[in-house]
C-alpha cells in the first residue's frame, strides 16, 4: 500500500502527495493542517449520511502566498518538486484518481498520457501571473 510522502526542505514541506489507496479511506480525512493556505479533504461516506447545512462565517485572512492541490481526474503526470532555493529534491509521479499539494518551494510539470485531465486548485484572490509567480530554470 502506497503511504502518504512529504516532500520537505528543512522544516518546510514543499509537496505532499495523497494516492488514490489513502483517499479512499471512510469519513471525513483532511490532508492539510489548519495552518496551511490551502486546506485539502476528502469525504467517503455511503448513501444515507446527512451532512447538516451550514454557512461559513466572514473571517479574516492574510495569505502570504499561494499554494494548490491538484487532483488527477484523467491520465498521469510527473511533477517537478524544488526547494526553497530552488533546486529539484524530487519527481513524483501522481496518477488518476490522486492527489498532489504544493506548499513551498517551486513546482513544475509533465503531462505523460494523453487526454490527462487535472483539476487543480489554489487558494484566491488571484493577483495575476505578474504578481503571482516567477519563472525559474530548472
Amino acid at each position: 500500500m502506497t503511504k502518504i510522502i512529504e516532500v520537505l526542505d528543512a522544516n518546510k514541506i514543499l509537496a505532499r502527495y495523497i494516492p488514490k489507496t489513502e483517499m479512499q479511506k471512510p469519513g471525513l480525512n483532511f490532508y492539510s493542517d489548519d495552518r496551511e493556505f490551502i486546506q485539502f479533504g476528502v469525504w467517503g461516506y455511503d448513501s444515507g449520511k446527512i451532512l447538516p447545512a451550514h454557512i461559513h462565517n466572514s473571517v479574516e485572512r492574510t495569505n502570504e502566498k499561494t499554494q494548490e492541490a491538484l487532483f488527477v481526474h484523467r491520465g498521469k503526470i510527473k511533477a517537478h518538486i524544488y526547494n526553497l532555493k530552488e533546486v529539484k529534491v524530487k519527481e513524483l509521479i501522481v496518477s488518476q484518481g490522486e492527489v498532489i499539494i504544493l506548499l513551498h518551494g517551486a513546482h513544475g510539470y509533465e503531462v505523460l498520457e494523453d487526454k490527462t485531465q487535472v483539476l487543480e486548485f489554489k487558494n484566491g484572490p488571484y493577483p495575476g501571473a505578474a504578481l503571482d509567480r516567477k519563472r525559474i530554470k530548472p
